[in-house]
């Protein structure tokens, strides 16, 4: 009886998911993925959704207008991805070209123009987001470059880390040295860090540990984590 039990609510779960599954996709159909919202409660499953459908992907880049280029790295060892996409230039300066997957560039897009640029705004009497520094996305490597751990989400394109900020006004916030400001800029740099929590699923910032005391860890993998 408990084992028909079990099995009934393993069968239940399992069709909620793939009814949740079918929903997302309806509901893209509908209202297709637009990086100009602010992020909702299903963005990070829209987002999700995208990994599978890369077309659906590269047409939500499209209709937000962002100069970009299609972009495939051979699969070996644990390293390499399908349906990238190389950010050719926007509005808001990198540092150089941002590779990711295809639904990681849109996940940034959506962080940059909904969460970051409002907040700079805001904390920065009305200072235009100029620059966010890239500190690396797509990089064939383990996690913290140590040959005992598992393939970093770097290593399949995945991943982008972020070590600070420039602001139209001439301002720089650094992570590293201004992390434990009290004000604005303290202020500024853990709302944006929230908000990328509802668009990327594991973030992890200088509150996390002295590995990321100078940039956020921002990517797109399944599990999720905020910190």
């Amino acid at each position: 009886m408990i084992a028909l039990s079990r099995w009934f609510w393993e069968v239940a779960a399992a069709g909620a998911v793939v009814f949740l599954l079918l929903a997302l996709l309806a509901i893209d159909w509908i209202a297709p993925l637009d990086l100009n919202a602010p992020p909702g409660m299903f963005t990070w499953l829209h987002l999700q959704m995208l990994k599978v459908d890369p077309e659906r992907c590269y047409a939500a880049l499209d209709r937000a207008q962002i100069n970009y280029k299609r972009f495939a790295e051979p699969i070996k060892n644990g390293c390499g991805f399908d349906n990238g996409a190389m950010l050719l230039g926007s509005e808001i300066g990198h540092g150089g070209h941002v590779l990711m997957t295809c639904h990681g560039l849109a996940g940034l897009i959506l962080w940059e123009r909904t969460v970051v640029a409002p907040a700079a705004e805001r904390y920065f009497d009305g200072s235009k987001l100029a620059r966010i520094r890239n500190m690396g996305t797509y990089s064939c490597r383990n996690i913290e470059h140590k040959k005992d751990k598992m393939r970093s989400e770097h290593a399949t394109a995945n991943a982008i880390d972020v070590g600070g900020f420039g602001f139209s006004n001439g301002a720089q916030i650094n992570l590293e040295k201004d992390w434990k400001d009290t004000g604005a800029r303290g202020a500024f740099q853990r709302e944006v860090r929230d908000g990328a929590c509802k668009i990327f699923s594991v973030v992890l910032s200088p509150d996390y540990n002295p590995n990321h005391s100078n940039h956020f860890h921002m990517d797109m993998s399944f599990v999720r984590f905020c910190r």
